[in-house]
């Protein structure tokens, strides 16, 4: 889409020592300040993006969302789990290692959002927040371009049956069972049927399950780990 831009990162390129090798963009997660840093400056040279204009969150698992026209600077990060834009240039990041990446554009509007969206997240609506604070900003949903990034597929996230029910009751499409035939929950397919009821028609799916690729980030399959980042930004 002309004007937008997405980026979905993987492990390989950075500086971080195992457990978190390589490209850990994660600040939470053990790995040394120096280190992420070193991180993120990598990402960004390479997507030819400014660090230093690159919005990050403190996600929670939530549904809150934020809206920015410029980095935190030496503000506190806001505990948030989605992130909307109208300042064109201005780079969002979402930092995931199973849950669902979310970056979102209307080129025509300027409008960008990146929103975490794991399963309590997609249960909460953190995608549909997100939407709608777009949409404030002048936004049109069937403008609105969505692309999903790596995340632990439905054939993978088993979980026990009482949760499948209670996330099948907020979103049916997420209930599904894992490939060895035990309850499971698709959170990418449960936030593409909330983008579908939005009005978001022009979206796109990573094939990439983190738990199954050794060359992405898994917190499910390793614990104590790095964590990818997803960036989303607007010419």
């Amino acid at each position: 889409m002309s004007g937008a831009h997405f980026a979905f990162t993987d492990r390989w390129g950075g500086v971080s020592a195992a457990p978190y090798e390589e490209l850990n963009l994660g600040g939470a997660v053990g790995d040394t300040p120096e280190s992420v840093r070193a991180n993120r400056q990598l990402a960004a040279e390479t997507l030819g993006l400014d660090a230093g204009r690159v919005v990050w969150m403190n996600q929670v698992h939530g549904a809150d969302v934020a809206v920015v026209d410029e980095p935190w600077g030496e503000r506190p990060v806001p505990e948030v789990d989605g992130i909307v834009t109208a300042r064109r240039g201005l780079a969002l990041a979402v930092l995931t290692a199973d849950c669902v990446p979310v970056l979102l554009a209307d080129p025509v509007a300027g409008v960008a959002a990146a929103a975490h969206a794991g399963r309590p997240g997609m249960v909460k609506g953190v995608v549909p927040a997100a939407v709608r604070a777009m949409v404030e900003l002048g936004a049109e949903p069937e403008r609105i371009v969505a692309r999903t990034g790596p995340s632990v597929c439905g054939r993978c996230y088993e979980v026990p049956e009482s949760m499948r029910a209670e996330v099948g009751a907020v979103e049916p499409a997420a209930h599904t069972e894992t490939s060895w035939g035990t309850p499971a929950v698709d959170v990418s397919a449960g936030v593409h049927a909330q983008l579908d009821r939005l009005g978001v028609c022009d979206r796109a799916q990573s094939p990439v399950c983190t738990l199954e690729s050794v060359d992405h980030f898994s917190y499910r399959r390793d614990r104590t780990t790095g964590r990818l980042a997803g960036y989303v930004w607007l010419d």
